[in-house]
């Protein structure tokens, strides 16, 4: 569903996966070369615990509009905390991110709400989660069924 199901991110996610099947294709185009498979593939996740802690630190601050009244388990878009396989450090990047984010006025409001109050976190905001959805041929242990407690803290491990 792309992330938090915004179309442009669907199809993002539609044309990656499918290009991740194609590379292993030995037939789709043999003008490109010799067909691989993917080691791993990684999804961007928005952890529970995260939303909820941005939604109660939005109360605090007195907003009061919807998005502060949501509750977090009922965001389409939270993925169980359990389900995150790693965690990026990105806070060398958290300036380059917000200012990103403030590119898109129409799209995404920094000023107030959720996104300000985020940006007001450096160290929030510049955390990156993901889901390991698949991991062929690495030597990572991390994953669904893996059975392991820690979480990976960068995207190449074992690659």
């Amino acid at each position: 569903q792309g992330g938090y199901g915004h179309p442009d991110h669907i199809q993002a996610h539609r044309v990656a996966m499918y290009g991740a099947l194609l590379a292993g294709a030995s037939t789709f185009r043999e003008d490109l070369g010799e067909a691989w498979s993917v080691s791993k593939i990684y999804w961007s996740a928005f952890p529970r615990s995260v939303l909820r802690a941005g939604i109660e630190a939005l109360r605090a601050s007195g907003d009061d509009s919807d998005f502060a009244r949501i509750d977090p388990d009922d965001l389409p878009f939270g993925v169980h905390d359990e389900l995150i396989t790693t965690v990026i450090d990105a806070s060398d990047f958290a300036d380059r991110k917000a200012e990103a984010l403030r590119c898109y006025p129409t799209q995404v409001e920094t000023e107030s709400g959720l996104f300000a109050v985020w940006l007001s976190d450096p160290a929030a905001f510049g955390t990156e989660y993901y889901r390991l959805a698949y991991n062929c041929g690495a030597r990572s242990e991390q994953g669904p069924g893996a059975g392991r407690v820690e979480r990976e803290t960068d995207l190449f491990s074992g690659l």
